[in-house]
């Protein structure tokens, strides 16, 4: 059976440094250049957010020279696009007919980017075992609902597929294979995580996918191979632009080469449908021994 066409998602993140116009830059270089499906953003809310502890998210960021702000909240909030922004930016996206998204670390975000109606909404790994913000997408929010598995153990994947078995929403769900590092050393991937998703959850859920940090673009058809039939990939214009993402994303012209591969890999990935091929048959008759001509 001949595989899913393959979805690419290039996800943008932050990688926009807080600038609306090169937001849109990366949407259109994504669409007309590399002619990817689908572009990703993130969304905080910077007043509740609570991924890191009070006194670090206070203090200056980690690696100062990546910083927008002060301290690393003002870093946070530099970068952060309110509702009214990722509605212009869903309009544009609209305009110019490539699919517009959203990964969203918190129920805050999750309900505002969930009335923009967008497609789909990605859960990152750091969130997914938000268990009150993914009960309210499964009841309040019809689109395919995207989860990451970086940093995540088999019984919290469990636990979660099984929310969404429980809520009757399984089949709106895209679980992700994902190694949460920037970049991820090829060792690490761990590719084949991709067929053990497949084997405990191909029938429970829309789709398996994959979210590469690693370097380079032959690792993504690879995990096609196996079965994700999503990829995704952190995504830029210039990867020596200050900020964490971007030294671990795809240039456009990356982005683009990945596109034509996974397609390339699509259209080859099938069996003949008849012994001798139409393209072999003008070679057999100048090249094939024939038996029985020297006998």
């Amino acid at each position: 059976m001949k595989l899913k066409e393959p979805r690419v998602i290039a996800e943008i993140g932050c990688n926009h440094k807080g600038d609306m116009e090169i937001a849109k830059e990366l949407i259109h270089t994504a669409k007309i250049f590399a002619k990817v499906d689908v572009v990703k953003f993130q969304k905080r809310d910077i007043d509740t957010w609570t991924e890191l502890k009070p006194e670090q998210y206070h203090s200056p960021h980690p690696n100062p020279v990546n910083s927008y702000g002060e301290t690393y909240r003002k870093h946070r909030q530099f970068l952060e696009f309110n509702f009214e922004q990722h509605k212009e930016l869903m309009d544009y996206c609209d305009e110019i007919d490539i699919e517009y998204s959203t990964s969203v670390w918190d129920l805050p975000s999750a309900k505002g980017i969930a009335e923009l109606n967008p497609e789909m909404i990605k859960i990152p790994s750091a969130c997914n075992t938000n268990f009150k913000m993914l009960d309210w997408l499964c009841e309040n929010y019809e689109g395919e609902i995207h989860v990451s598995t970086g940093m995540t153990t088999k019984d919290e994947i469990e636990e979660i597929v099984n929310l969404f078995i429980d809520k009757s929403r399984n089949k709106d769900l895209v679980l992700y294979n994902c190694v949460s590092g920037y970049p991820v050393p090829f060792k690490d991937v761990s590719l084949l995580e991709i067929k053990e998703l497949k084997e405990k959850y191909e029938n429970k859920v829309k789709e398996i996918g994959f979210s590469g940090h690693h370097r380079g673009i032959a690792i993504d058809v690879a995990a096609y191979t196996l079965g994700a039939s999503t990829v995704e990939r952190h995504y830029t214009l210039d990867r020596t632009w200050k900020g964490t993402d971007h030294a671990a994303s795809l240039e456009p012209n990356g982005l683009r080469k990945l596109k034509r591969d996974l397609e390339a890999t699509y259209d080859s990935l099938t069996y003949k449908n008849e012994d001798i091929l139409e393209i072999e048959k003008v070679q057999r008759k100048k090249l094939k021994y024939e038996r029985g001509l020297d006998e």
